[in-house]
């Protein structure tokens, strides 16, 4: 079994769901998006941005739909680092409903980019080392 580091719980809107009355794809990539930024958050990048116009640009995503959500519910999204290159890196997303069962797979690839000049840049090494750290702290 796979751990995932940083996990984000999200409340099923009403809002979200379509004719078929469960929840719209849509809203998945908007969850998996909150998945990406609370991982940002928790490796720095979201403050490297702020202080350097240095982040990450999202070069592509895809997600396996396996089970459908519902309104009313909870799900908790999960994400691990996938892998890491030069200039760019890879972020695995799992979709658990409320009873812990995967409801999708996503993944996507990073990017980083200096706004300022408006070209890819290496990934900084703090920012490696927060990944490491995250990756690093799970339990066996």
């Amino acid at each position: 079994m796979e751990n995932y580091p940083v996990k984000l719980n999200i409340r099923l809107d009403w809002s979200e769901m379509d004719l078929f009355g469960h929840i719209n794809n849509v809203s998945y990539f908007k969850y998996i998006q909150a998945s990406r930024v609370n991982y940002w958050d928790a490796i720095g990048l979201t403050q490297l941005f702020k202080a350097t116009k240095t982040g990450a640009i999202l070069a592509s995503t895809n997600c396996n739909f396996l089970k459908g959500l519902h309104y009313p519910g909870e799900i908790t999204v999960q994400v691990k680092l996938d892998f890491v290159k030069n200039t760019s890196f890879g972020l695995k997303h799992q979709l658990l409903n409320e009873h812990g069962q995967v409801a999708a797979e996503a993944k996507d690839v990073l990017v980083m980019f200096d706004f300022a000049k408006n070209e890819k840049v290496p990934i900084p090494e703090n920012i490696r080392a927060q990944m490491t750290r995250l990756e690093e702290e799970l339990p066996a």
